[in-house]
């Protein structure tokens, strides 16, 4: 039959060209299909317009070349067709311009002169089959979705509910279906947010926002909550869907993440980073009303002996009571903050005069002074206080804390317990001090220092036994400084280490130099600061070393330490002056009487002398409380075994005195100043 010939059906179909005319013209996409040769025999208009193609290339075109399924599967339909089983399928077939179309297809069998074939007629479904996958997917994330989903009418009345909902309220479906969705409010939630929730959701048909809920059991927890409305073709509102997650757990994490960041965990004030948030709040309400602010900064006196004597626990507890005590002395408008170790800060706000701060002020010392009845006994400690003002002082927050850091430490210098305003020479002597500290790096890198030594005299015959090493620093431009003003900034900025490590290197030669020249039993007294005795900041095996390089022994070299070495519980310090005491050398204690003094630090480290501090031999005098003092030490050092030498000596009579009370050795201005080592060699 050729392509365009019209094809002859037996007559129980009917007219033939009644058949021609109602397919050709038919709107529906219709085909005939030879089973046989599985190629199409026959297409309509419709057919081609909407494969693409036109009806003489549908015509003969094997049907696998628009039917994207395989031959097989496509062959098992069509014998199902022609066997009457089955009269519709559903196939995805590609059109001319490669379209793939989901197709539902209505087939039935016709008898003509060629055979039997088949009359199909094809429906385009493919927006209907992607509208149905649309709703299974739906479905499937409504059911399956951790978000809680609820659907209710437009009279509030729950509709559905999908599992998380249930899960996450306490309510099955048959629990909650029918009932007004009000059953989830919780009194913990202002009664305005559900005002204004209900007037956004009539104005826009949607709201967004946390609320607190109330589950089925009674608890409450916060929801974060979205509601849109469905409407219908008319306008008309068909339903309102609610989609909402339990974020309680997660608010309570973000607000403990918040708290500590910003607050202090052992005293609950606000850490730094929350003190300086407030502090530039405060300057800038103090900008817009052309007001004052006043900062304080705040140390306590006297906290490191009660942390190094009682412990650290015994220290948390004294900074949470001081915490408290600095509350009651400001207003609940000011600030309190703890900004590390036993440092505060006060922010005042508007600040109408001096004489209100200062107010404050006192009451701070006051209250600082009292005693802390937290252990055992009573701890008594003091404040330092330092105070800067906005904008008088500085306009910046960094600025303004600098003032007041610098205030502080003023008020220490003139003998703690006290507080000290800014003024700009404070500046100057910062900006001096941040000099200094640069030329000491330099000095230690160009070797500007130089050890002084001042003789230790053995009171029974006169001679010189020992000699204490003391730095010295011929700065190039300022001549030579005192150790009081570099050995602090050394000690504050780690340099002490360095400079602690030259020290007892240089002095070791000195005594290498005398005892070649005879004088074998010679003793050089070498200064550690405490700090040297932190994080590793003596290499005792490299000092020993250096010993045996230059010929001399252990027993040349006499270890001076303070009180406060001693109270450190850390065995660090424990192991350094055994290995000190192994290696031969000794060890004296300085400035004895000044500090926390222990016989029972005397007895654990083994100390071999004693220094009276020139505090109780300046005023020695015949029948004075010093005499009756220095007396007491000495007996007391001799009977544990050790050696008493008193510094400060510069008269006779104390001399005399300290001879009769069977003092051991001294040194002082009366036997010499401290002398540089080549006029050193000629007192020997």
């Amino acid at each position: 039959m050729k392509a365009d010939e019209p094809i002859s059906f037996s007559s129980s179909v009917g007219s033939d060209e009644l058949f021609q005319r109602l397919f050709r013209r038919h709107g529906s996409i219709m085909l005939l299909i030879d089973p046989a040769s599985e190629r199409i025999i026959d297409a309509n208009r419709a057919a081609a317009a909407f494969y693409g193609y036109r009806e003489d290339e549908l015509r003969n075109m094997p049907i696998t070349r628009i039917n994207t399924h395989s031959p097989e599967e496509i062959r098992s339909e069509m014998q199902q067709a022609v066997e009457e089983k089955r009269n519709y399928f559903f196939f995805h077939h590609r059109l001319a311009d490669g379209q793939v179309r989901n197709v539902e297809v209505h087939s039935s069998t016709i008898e003509s002169r060629m055979g039997t074939l088949l009359f199909s007629i094809v429906f385009d479904v493919t927006k209907r089959r992607q509208a149905e996958e649309a709703q299974r997917m739906a479905s499937l994330v409504y059911q399956n979705s951790h978000e809680a989903m609820s659907v209710v009418d437009k009279r509030g009345l729950v509709v559905t509910v999908n599992p998380a909902f249930s899960e996450i309220t306490g309510y099955a479906p048959q629990d909650i279906i029918g009932r007004d969705i009000a059953i989830l409010g919780s009194d913990r939630e202002d009664p305005q947010t559900f005002n204004d929730m209900m007037a956004s959701v009539l104005a826009t048909g949607k709201w967004q926002g946390e609320l607190w809920t109330r589950r089925r059991d009674g608890e409450k927890f916060l929801r974060s909550l979205s509601i849109n409305t469905v409407h219908g073709d008319d306008g008309g509102i068909v339903c309102r869907v609610s989609q909402f997650s339990d974020i309680t757990r997660r608010k309570e994490s973000d607000a403990l993440i918040w708290r500590q960041a910003n607050f202090d965990a052992l005293t609950g004030l606000p850490n730094r980073s929350m003190f300086h948030d407030r502090l530039e709040q405060a300057l800038k309400k103090a900008q817009r009303n052309d007001a004052g602010v006043a900062l304080l900064f705040l140390d306590l006196d006297g906290f490191k002996e009660v942390n190094d004597t009682l412990g650290h626990g015994m220290g948390d507890r004294v900074l949470q009571a001081a915490a408290r005590r600095l509350q009651q002395c400001v207003r609940e408008t000011d600030t309190v903050a703890r900004l590390g170790g036993d440092e505060f800060s006060v922010i005042i706000g508007d600040v109408a005069n001096v004489h209100d701060v200062e107010r404050a002020v006192h009451a701070i010392l006051h209250i600082m002074c009292q005693p802390f009845d937290i252990g055992a006994e009573p701890i008594y400690l003091s404040a330092s206080v330092g105070i800067t003002f906005y904008p008088d002082d500085g306009e910046e927050g960094a600025t303004l804390l600098k003032n007041a850091d610098q205030a502080m430490y003023a008020a220490k210098e003139q003998g703690r317990n006290r507080f000290s305003f800014f003024m700009s020479s404070m500046q100057d002597a910062a900006q001096a001090r941040k000099r200094l500290v640069n030329d000491l790096r330099v000095a230690l890198a160009e070797n500007q220092f130089c050890l002084h030594y001042q003789p230790i005299v053995e009171l029974r015959t006169g001679a010189i036994h020992k000699a204490e090493a003391l730095v010295r620093w011929q700065h190039p431009r300022h001549g030579l400084v005192s150790p009081a003003a570099f050995i602090p900034i050394a000690e504050q900025t780690g340099l002490i280490a360095e400079l602690g490590d030259w020290v007892f290197r240089q002095a070791a030669r000195d005594a290498a130099r005398w005892y070649r020249a005879g004088k074998r039993d010679f003793q050089v007294s070498v200064n550690v600061s405490p700090l040297q005795f932190q994080s590793g900041g003596i290499d005792h095996h490299a000092w020993l070393r250096h010993l045996q390089g230059l010929g001399i022994a252990g027993q040349n070299i006499v270890v001076e330490i303070t009180e406060s070495i001693l109270m450190d519980k850390g065995a660090e310090v424990t192991e350094s002056l055994l290995r000190f005491r192994d290696a031969g050398m000794q060890v004296a204690l300085d400035d004895f009487g000044t500090g926390y003094s222990s016989l029972a630090y005397l007895k654990k480290f083994d100390i071999d002398y004693i220094k009276i501090d020139r505090a109780f031999v300046q005023n020695l005098a015949p029948g004075s409380d010093d005499l009756a003092l220095c007396e007491a030490i000495i007996v007391m050092t001799h009977k544990l075994g050790m050696k008493v030498i008193a510094e400060g000596v510069e008269t006779e009579m104390q001399r005399d005195l300290l001879a009769a009370s069977g003092c051991d050795y001294a040194q002082g201005y009366l036997f010499s100043r401290p002398v540089c080592a080549e006029d050193f060699d000629k007192l020997l």
